[in-house]
């Protein structure tokens, strides 16, 4: 018996193949509209200023007083990533009930509305609602930890609703024929069972929001970036790498506690 031959690369009735042809052509066209200097990036001055800069960087400022400093700024990043996270998730769950059918029969009235709301939440970025906030909130964290809450909710909003549309109805229909209430449902069935995915998400975003929360304080938002932006525009390179120093700490810090907290919720 011969085997069967393998599908050509190529067929004109192909939708993928044509998909990954136009997905092609806009790279390519992506590449030719650009003006990518790659002559000047990689000419033998820019290599030189280049190696400058990095030697620069690999000589860390030690002293006492500043390791303080960027302590105190690491616990605040920190603080400020935690704390955001916790009232997104919060709001986050609040929003994905409304905008999930998490059955067939369910009207879900408000789902279009608040899909809309955690659209546009999540479509500004952190920068953008920071900016924004500085105006109200002004510097400091107050305005890092808002603008953190405020994206992560409309990211989690989202993931939480698919969850709890994606779950197995199985243990819920079963509750629902015998006459249990719709807050019993969701607290008996549906919660327990998306609870190690709303976990996951949850802990997943942390670890993104660390690193948004280093990023904020260039805009005054606080914390290790508001360090890494002050020395960074005085071309203070050693206090510069310290504070990179840090940033890679830290957020490898908050991904193994990430990860050791799943492993612990797989157990």
């Amino acid at each position: 018996m011969t085997p069967a031959r393998p599908p050509p690369l190529w067929h004109w009735r192909c939708k993928a193949c044509w998909l990954n042809l136009g997905l092609l052509v806009l790279v390519l066209a992506s590449f030719t509209s650009l003006d990518l200097q790659w002559g000047k990036f990689l000419s033998a001055d820019a290599l030189a200023s280049m190696g400058r800069f990095v030697s620069e960087l690999l000589v860390p400022q030690t002293a006492p007083a500043f390791l303080q400093k960027v302590l105190w700024a690491s616990l605040e990043t920190l603080a400020m990533s935690a704390l955001g996270t916790a009232l997104a998730a919060v709001a986050g769950l609040a929003l994905a009930l409304p905008a999930a059918r998490t059955h067939p029969g369910d009207a879900a009235r408000w789902r279009g509305l608040t899909r809309l709301l955690l659209n546009a939440l999540r479509s500004i970025p952190e920068l953008v609602w920071a900016a924004l906030l500085l105006i109200s909130a002004g510097l400091g964290p107050l305005a890092g930890t808002l603008a953190l809450a405020l994206h992560t909710t409309g990211v989690l909003g989202r993931l939480f609703a698919e969850t709890f549309e994606n779950q197995p109805t199985g243990p819920a229909d079963a509750l629902r024929v015998r006459g249990i209430g719709t807050g019993k449902v969701f607290w008996y069935a549906d919660f327990p069972q998306a609870l190690p995915q709303l976990v996951s998400y949850t802990l997943y975003r942390w670890e993104n929001n660390i690193r948004a929360a280093a990023v904020l304080g260039v805009v005054g938002a606080g914390g290790l970036g508001q360090m890494l932006a002050f020395h960074m525009g005085l071309f203070q390179m050693m206090e510069t790498s310290t504070v990179l120093i840090a940033m890679i700490v830290l957020v490898a810090l908050v991904d193994g506690l990430s990860y050791f907290s799943r492993w612990i919720l797989q157990r």
